[in-house]
């Protein structure tokens, strides 16, 4: 039995050196550790990495190949609608490339979808059924059966 957590989220990039610089001058990251094939940044209760996909591939043993949307996103709660719009403003400011404008959602909250420079999908959320702990990580999610 695994238990239920993860230690680390790892993308595969075809240009490390540019999604490095976009985390890192776009949404202002800092490295913990890196080398010519990946990058890893220390996030809430575990680490997020980039390798390069190709190398990646080679060492799971894989094809590298592969592209469009990859039916995963990044999420990124925060504690008020406002956080939200700050960061939309700041991200749009950057040129950041925005996929939906802040949205309020039938059910509350607000949110709003980014690409980082590879097509990844981060969404920024503030989410009244997530709440979070004074160190923002997401402590619980609430009943939704009612939705």
């Amino acid at each position: 039995m695994m238990e239920q957590r993860i230690s680390v989220l790892t993308i595969g990039a075809d240009d490390l050196n540019v999604m490095k610089q976009f985390y890192e001058e776009k949404l202002g990251w800092k490295p913990i550790a890196e080398n010519k094939d990946i990058v890893f940044y220390k996030m809430n209760g575990f680490l997020f990495s980039i390798g390069k996909r190709k190398a990646l591939a080679d060492f799971i043993g894989i094809p590298s190949t592969g592209s469009g949307f990859r039916t995963v996103t990044i999420g990124y709660n925060v504690s008020t609608e406002q956080e939200v719009r700050d960061i939309y403003a700041r991200l749009k400011s950057k040129g950041v490339r925005i996929l939906t404008a802040p949205t309020v959602p039938p059910f509350g909250g607000l949110f709003f979808y980014f690409e980082d420079v590879e097509g990844n999908i981060m969404e920024v959320a503030y989410n009244t059924f997530i709440p979070l702990d004074e160190h923002h990580n997401a402590v619980d999610h609430k009943s939704i059966d009612h939705l």
